[in-house]
């Protein structure tokens, strides 16, 4: 099975749809032929989706609004889903613009919960399912970050380094079985992230070719889960970014200035996050 054949069968359930990558592969993968669940915290925008990606694709969409820092709302949107869901985009995100010691306990366990124990509910929710059915592509929604220098602040990088090997390791369980894993890592990305992280004005004196648009972002992580490839890291810049991170000796990874470093996701209805 490909993912142009029996298409309108398989359900593509994607978190943070409401805007930004989530919402860009919501299109996509109804232009592929695919029906969807969406979920983001916003239903209004949620609403607004669907509505036209049904005009314009002709596709099934379920609405399913979400807290996904809340656990029992989590467990409830997984039993609501009743469709055979064989694509899972993991792209809610979460980020604080603040250091760790100065932010809540509450707001800094949210952002753990949503970019870490979130995606591996869901898959290991809805995984078994593509086992059986022999096919399945599950795309966790990482970043650059997870391969940067580590900086001071919230623990948004590391919980993006986890994804990664997440991505990889369940990649490797199911090697064979017709189910793809990806985490995509996208670097700066031009979506309501940074304009909900308060960031905007910063980030907005980043060079121009430095970004990249939600569209191309989307298709190359798409191209990636087909071929089977574990990570994607779309991009010549954030490639040869990732490359002298790599490459780079400990100690000047140490005495870079960095700040902040990519954030990527299109979800945006709260003040230090974005879903």
């Amino acid at each position: 099975m490909t993912s142009e054949q029996g298409s309108s069968n398989v359900w593509a359930l994607i978190t943070g749809a409401s805007s930004g990558i989530g919402e860009a592969y919501a299109f996509f993968l109804a232009g592929l032929g695919h029906p969807l669940v969406l979920t983001a915290r916003r239903k209004d925008r949620l609403e607004s989706v669907a509505n036209e990606i049904r005009t314009r694709h002709g596709v099934d969409v379920l609405v399913r609004p979400c807290d996904l820092t809340d656990r029992d709302a989590v467990e409830s949107l997984i039993t609501s889903i009743d469709v055979p869901v064989g694509i899972l985009i993991n792209n809610a995100g979460y980020a604080v613009p603040d250091f760790f010691l100065r932010t809540q306990w509450s707001v800094e366990r949210d952002v753990l919960e949503v970019l870490g124990i979130v995606p591996i509910r869901l898959a290991h929710a809805f995984a078994p399912a593509m086992l059986e059915r022999g096919w399945g592509r599950i795309i966790h929604v990482s970043s650059l970050a997870a391969f940067t220098p580590v900086t001071p602040g919230g623990y948004y990088g590391p919980a993006k380094t986890f994804l990664v090997q997440a991505a990889r390791s369940l990649s490797r369980e199911v090697a064979g079985s017709g189910v793809h894993v990806t985490a995509l890592c996208p670097g700066f990305t031009r979506t309501e992230f940074h304009d909900v992280l308060g960031n905007r004005e910063s980030v907005d004196r980043m060079p121009r070719w430095m970004w990249q648009e939600a569209g191309p972002v989307v298709t190359a992580g798409w191209k990636a889960v087909e071929r089977g490839r574990e990570v994607c890291v779309p991009g010549v810049v954030n490639k040869t970014l990732r490359l002298i991170f790599m490459i780079m000796p400990a100690c000047l990874r140490r005495r870079l200035p960095l700040s902040r470093m990519p954030g990527n996701h299109g979800q945006s209805d709260a003040t230090a996050s974005s879903d």
